[in-house]
């Protein structure tokens, strides 16, 4: 700042030198001498204001802002007193004051899904499980499912809805002990989480977006090209079954857990076609004999199909780990796929095993002829009646 108006300064003055004589009698008169005046009454403020503001920055004083740090061991000190404070009041102190109890938490159904021996009637009306449809939309089929009206609307009875439920639940869960494989099918909105949850539980598949009309009854054109692998009682994968899965059929489920029917029903139709069993959610609108094993319960509820999938879910979870339990101990509770047979390389070395006992036998007769062969030899020459009568 300073250099910048000392250059300021200086370079004004030294435009404002006197002009030479010579030049001023070429130029003209008075105006020369007034602008020459006011120029040298401007640098003198100029000059004047450099000043002050020098003053001013030397007038200034320097704040300080710097503490100096505390010693270490005091600071260790203040901490560990203030923590042994702080235990002290809160152990005064935590028995004082209301008590919160257990309140609902969206996220439990998922993360923690309910087991079928935890289904309740107060559980299924928290999740509002027994709301239906209007009355003007109900379908005669599910009269003996339903409670009363209320309102215009239907009330689903909770009891039928939990024990179709746990009846539904001991059907997957067998399913899974058999190792059977288990399809969950959810197509609304909201839906993909539970979906996904449930079929990771029961280890089976999911499906959360539209079904493509003949997956189950044309899979071959749909599921063609989609990665299958043999396993053993334990699950371990076995190999040398590349080739024969290569060439096998699209596998199809052996159980269908649909969570919304009205919307699948070209699904529940191919089901039907298959001999394939299915277990649907059906609210009083819907048909309960579209399904095999109905749950009436409300179907446009998210919680209650949270739930609903959770305790299924569940259930195939704890199929599966008593199968695999009896794995360990020896006992497998399913059989292979018809058709599948052995690896391909023990198909191979079983042929070879064959074929090289069959050489052996041969050479087991053809030894057995010539130690006869030589036997006779040694006896002499043969008499022919003899041979006749022998033969």
């Amino acid at each position: 700042m300073i250099l910048r108006n000392v250059a300021i300064r200086h370079s004004r003055k030294a435009l404002a030198a006197p002009i030479p004589k010579s030049l001023l009698r070429t130029l003209t008169t008075e105006a020369l001498a007034e602008e020459r005046s006011s120029i040298e009454h401007s640098i003198a403020n100029h000059t004047k204001e450099t000043h002050s503001i020098e003053a001013n920055l030397n007038q200034l004083q320097l704040t300080k802002s710097f503490h100096p740090p505390r010693e270490t061991a005091e600071s260790k000190a203040g901490v560990q007193r203030d923590y042994a404070l702080r235990n002290h009041i809160k152990k005064r102190t935590s028995r004082l004051g209301s008590r919160i109890p257990p309140h609902y938490e969206p996220s439990d159904i998922l993360t923690d899904p309910p087991r079928p021996e935890d289904v309740t009637l107060e559980l299924l009306m928290a999740s509002q499980a027994h709301f239906g449809h209007s009355t003007s939309l109900w379908n005669p089929m599910n009269q003996r499912y339903i409670y009363g009206v209320r309102s215009g609307i239907h009330i689903i009875s909770l009891e039928a809805t939990a024990a179709h439920l746990r009846r539904a639940a001991k059907v997957v869960e067998g399913v899974a002990y058999h190792g059977g494989l288990i399809l969950f099918v959810g197509t609304r909105k909201g839906q993909d989480k539970a979906v996904v949850k449930a079929a990771k539980m029961a280890q089976g598949c999911h499906l959360f977006e539209r079904w493509i009309p003949g997956t189950i009854t044309n899979g071959d054109q749909i599921l063609g090209n989609c990665a299958m692998r043999v396993v053993d009682a334990k699950d371990e994968p076995l190999r040398g079954f590349e080739q024969k899965i290569g060439e096998w059929k699209a596998l199809r489920p052996d159980l269908v857990v649909v969570l919304n029917p009205r919307e699948n029903y070209v699904l529940l139709h191919e089901c039907g076609l298959n001999n394939i069993p299915t277990i649907g959610v059906i609210d009083t609108d819907a048909d309960p004999t579209w399904v095999t094993y109905p749950i009436p319960a409300n179907d446009d509820s998210l919680r209650c199909i949270q739930v609903i999938a959770g305790v299924l879910g569940r259930a195939g979870e704890a199929g599966q780990k008593r199968r695999l339990e009896d794995a360990e101990n020896g006992i497998v509770t399913w059989l292979p796929s018809p058709g599948l047979g052995k690896p391909k390389d023990m198909e191979e070395a079983e042929k070879e095993k064959e074929e090289g006992g069959g050489v052996v036998a041969k050479a087991r007769i053809v030894e057995d002829e010539s130690e006869e062969v030589q036997s006779r030899r040694r006896r002499g020459p043969v008499d022919p009646e003899d041979g006749e009568d022998d033969f």
